[in-house]
This record gives structure tokens, C-alpha cells and sequence, in this order.
């Protein structure tokens, strides 16, 4: 396959990242959780207060359905850049690579302020060790 960028590459599932390329994505996935833990909440509370008020400050149904969308926005984003997201609560994120010859997953989670650690691909997050 020629080598048309992470678009094509995510399309056919082939995308791997270097620890270079995923670091380098860290300041956008911060800012892109970051907004992801706004739009979470905003949306656990509403709905929360809708189903037991049946009214909320924050809006209605219409706001919920305006939420999620957003969201959705959001996590898209994620796999348009060919990165795994694994979890949203807290947000749980796998970039595809491979180190020292064996499939492997860049692990990054909500609150990590770096990208410092991996799993192998066939272990998930139990297997999650420091990278080298």
C-alpha cells in the first residue's frame, strides 16, 4: 500500500504509530479530553436532573441529543487519526505500534500529563508497563 497518511492507512487498518508520532498527538488529546470531560459531565447531569426533576436548568432533550452529537465529534476525532479509544469514563485511549518486533498499543489514560506507557496488543490494559 502506498503511503497516503494516517487517513488511508486507519481506513485499511494498517495505521501503526512510532512513540515519536503518538507523543506528538499528546497536546490534542489532552485538549480533546479535556473537552470530552466537560461535555461528559454536562451531559451525566442533565440527565440525571431530567430523570428526577423532569426539568433542568441545563436544557432538555433536545440539549442531551446536542451533547451526545458533540461527543460523538470528539471521539471521532480520535479514530480519524487511527488512535483506539478503549473507554470514555475515564477516557482510555490505544495508539496501534509496534516495539521491539511484537504488536503493541501506546496506552494513554485521562489524567496521564505524557504518553509513558504500553501494553501488548493481545494483553489490554492489565498488561500496561512503562514504555523503555
Amino acid at each position: 500500500m502506498e503511503d497516503d497518511g494516517p487517513e488511508a492507512a486507519a481506513e485499511h487498518g494498517t495505521w501503526e504509530f512510532t512513540v515519536a508520532e503518538a507523543r506528538a498527538l499528546v497536546p490534542q488529546v489532552r485538549e480533546r479530553a479535556a473537552e470530552i470531560v466537560r461535555l461528559r459531565a454536562d451531559l451525566a447531569e442533565l440527565a440525571l436532573e431530567l430523570r428526577e426533576l423532569g426539568a433542568s436548568p441545563l436544557g432538555g432533550r433536545a440539549e442531551i441529543k446536542g451533547l451526545e452529537a458533540r461527543l460523538d465529534e470528539e471521539l471521532t476525532w480520535f479514530t480519524g487519526q487511527g488512535i483506539q479509544v478503549r473507554g470514555i469514563a475515564p477516557l482510555l485511549i490505544d495508539f496501534p505500534a509496534v516495539l521491539d518486533g511484537r504488536p503493541v498499543c501506546l496506552c494513554w489514560l485521562e489524567g496521564d500529563t505524557e504518553l509513558a506507557w504500553y501494553h501488548r496488543a493481545d494483553l489490554g490494559f492489565a498488561g500496561r508497563r512503562p514504555l523503555p
